[in-house]
């Protein structure tokens, strides 16, 4: 047992006992059970400043939870209105591609028969019967009043750049012009690459 004197003076040496001195004992730290209490109560403390902490990061997240929902329906909405509008733009495109592919399918026989034209009318002596579009290739029929005449519109035609091949395909003098000479022909003119679809 430990004993304090209080008062600071120094204790006399009677034979009395302790009657002018205050004295109190101190114990070895206590009793279990306040111990045990005094753990408890720490330990409660702690828990309930953990739930709390806990608790508040629940009700952040969801917080963060609704706030990103209510983003994700927004971008939800905006990405619908972008596939809309890419639909709209994709059919447009596909309309105007039907279009000028119309347009150049259009163009095609007209700058053919142009073509065609401007050859023969720079040629001299020669004549188109008929012209035939077989799709890769054109078969025209026609009259000359030479061989020369013959060659030199095959020759102007392979200059056109519209054609692969130009070749002959037969020649023959008309027996039933008789006043002066005439030659029928038939040639046929393979499409260049680029041309052929026309």
């Amino acid at each position: 047992m430990i004993r304090i004197n209080l008062l600071g003076a120094p204790k006399p040496k009677s034979k009395r006992g302790p009657s002018a001195a205050v004295s109190m004992e101190v114990g070895e730290g206590g009793s279990p059970v306040l111990k045990v209490v005094v753990a408890l109560a720490l330990a409660a403390v702690l828990n309930a400043g953990y739930w709390f902490k806990l608790d508040q990061q629940k009700r952040d997240l969801t917080e963060h939870m609704a706030q990103a929902e209510a983003k994700n329906r927004e971008l939800s909405e905006v990405k619908a209105r972008y596939l809309e509008r890419q639909r709209e733009a994709d059919n447009y495109k596909r309309r105007v591609d039907v279009i000028d592919q119309l347009r150049s399918s259009q163009n095609g026989p007209v700058n053919l028969l142009s073509m065609i034209g401007d050859t023969i009318n720079k040629t001299e002596a020669v004549w188109l019967n008929t012209m035939k579009d077989q799709g890769g290739s054109i078969d025209i029929d026609g009259v000359a009043l030479s061989h020369e005449a013959v060659a030199n519109l095959i020759a102007n035609l392979q200059k056109s750049g519209y054609f692969r091949t130009v070749e002959m395909k037969e020649t023959f003098q008309d027996e039933q012009v008789k006043e002066m000479q005439a030659f029928n022909f038939t040639i046929t003119c393979e499409k260049a690459d680029g041309k052929a679809k026309l």
